[in-house]
């Protein structure tokens, strides 16, 4: 579900008026299931914008961890025609050469090499002219994604690449944007800036939550093994009316592709497994959550006909017919019931209100 409603964003694209919605994926070494997430998306919206779904004419990909022969493969191996998407998709090389040292130019071919990425002005007019070549200069629009904000920290600041995002955010012609992030090769402050930014933020989560300082063993090892192929996708979704919507599936990898599917109880099965063990007991048995329900409570009558109070600790006179004795001990029910607990109580004494001309902190020494 969480898989769906991503996908369904990133094609419906943003409303007269509005940003365009922005998607954060970030994953962990504990999970790095983050670029297989980003290459589902980059795929399905691919595969909208040929079948002409999407409010996106064109996809516009910037290439900064992988080249572009790598994701023509890989659109190759989800059966999209690579010669039919020449005038849908257009690739942004910024892996062959990051920094601009040989004279390039963009080409009229599905990838097109890039100048310097440290100046983010030149980026921001590559991506707008490759998308303007696909779509034209009219009301169409385009889609963009970046593989790796983290590369393009390498080379620039902070401010920089939240100011080109925003750029990319606000600009009419674009339907929605979205990007790569590795939380763990930046500062807080980063995802955090990211995040703002975002409309939608996916973040890959191991299924198995260690704590810290368990010791490792042949069991935990297997397990961690398993968050390269399992994870947990959690999707905060910030909508239209200002709310805010969480969902989470499960993230299966295997040879045919990557799957979404519904949260299942096994994981917390092993959750539960993985608690480390003490000298005493954290559950209740059968038998003491029998003996803990047969307690009587201290109401004023138990359901014998007389109506339901609860007892307030002090004493009323309306009242005062249906007070409580102490319980002697050749009557009491818990002799003829040894199973069946029951608590005591005497009323206390009723306090008298004060005249209402007396100071009821009169007493007190303030």
């Amino acid at each position: 579900m969480a898989a769906e409603w991503i996908c369904r964003a990133v094609r419906d694209g943003a409303l007269e008026g509005e940003h365009a919605p922005a998607l954060t994926i970030k994953d962990t070494m504990a999970s790095p299931l983050g670029f297989h997430v980003f290459t589902h998306f980059l795929s399905q919206q691919s595969t909208n914008i040929s079948a002409a779904k999407s409010q996106s004419r064109g996809l516009v990909l910037v290439a900064l961890s992988r080249s572009p022969s790598f994701y023509l493969d890989l659109l190759s191996n989800k059966g999209l025609d690579t010669a039919s998407l020449s005038n849908k998709i257009r690739i942004l090389d910024c892996y062959s050469d990051p920094l601009g040292w040989r004279a390039h130019h963009l080409s009229d071919d599905i990838a097109g090499i890039s100048g310097n990425v440290k100046d983010v002005d030149v980026l921001f007019s590559s991506v707008i002219s490759l998308g303007t070549g696909l779509v034209g200069q009219g009301k169409d629009r385009f889609c963009v994604a970046i593989d790796s904000v983290n590369e393009m920290l390498r080379y620039a600041s902070l401010s920089s690449v939240s100011g080109l995002i925003s750029s990319l955010r606000c600009c009419g012609q674009i339907s929605s944007i979205f990007w790569l992030c590795h939380a763990d090769l930046c500062e807080e402050r980063v995802t955090s800036a990211l995040e703002y930014m975002s409309s939608m933020v996916a973040s890959i989560e191991p299924l198995i939550q260690f704590a810290n300082g368990q010791r490792s063993n042949s069991e935990n090892l297997s397990l961690r093994d398993q968050s390269f192929t399992k994870g947990k996708l959690h999707l905060r979704c910030k909508r239209r009316n200002g709310r805010v919507r969480v969902m989470f599936e499960e993230i299966h990898i295997g040879q045919s592709g990557i799957n979404f599917t519904s949260i299942s109880s096994e994981g917390e099965l092993v959750n539960q497994g993985l608690v480390p063990k003490v000298q005493f007991s954290l559950q209740l048995s059968e038998k003491e959550l029998k003996d803990r329900a047969n307690v009587v409570l201290p109401f004023e009558h138990q359901g014998n006909g007389k109506p339901v109070q609860i007892y307030d600790g002090r004493k009323s006179l309306t009242d005062s017919k249906y007070e409580v004795l102490p319980v002697q001990n050749g009557n009491s029910d818990i002799d003829k019931e040894s199973s069946k607990g029951e608590i005591i109580y005497f009323r206390d004494s009723e306090d008298e209100m004060p005249d209402s001309d007396e100071d009821p902190d009169d007493d007190l020494d303030i």
